[in-house]
């Protein structure tokens, strides 16, 4: 999976789970003001990231930094990195 097939697959399901117009889902969107998601939907963020990828994502350091779409790009484009070594 490429990194741009990985962009393309978050936010369409990020899109299609939180009804979010495509329009919006730029990397420099911020997720809460931007997207309109609250603390209880980043639950769901993260089990659709889960489900779409086949991963994981505990509690680490990186999850916390995520504050924009960029931000969750650049984390699954690493977590699939990762598992491929």
């Amino acid at each position: 999976m490429t990194d741009q097939e990985i962009v393309s697959t978050i936010n369409s399901s990020l899109a299609e789970e939180f009804e979010l117009n495509p329009e919006h889902m730029v990397p420099e969107a911020i997720i809460y003001e931007d997207l309109g998601l609250d603390s209880l939907d980043i639950v769901d963020l993260v089990i659709v990231l889960e489900s779409a990828f086949g991963f994981k994502i505990r509690e680490e350091a990186a999850v916390r930094q995520i504050r924009t779409l960029g931000d969750i790009h650049s984390f699954v484009i690493g977590k699939k990195r990762e598992m491929e070594h």
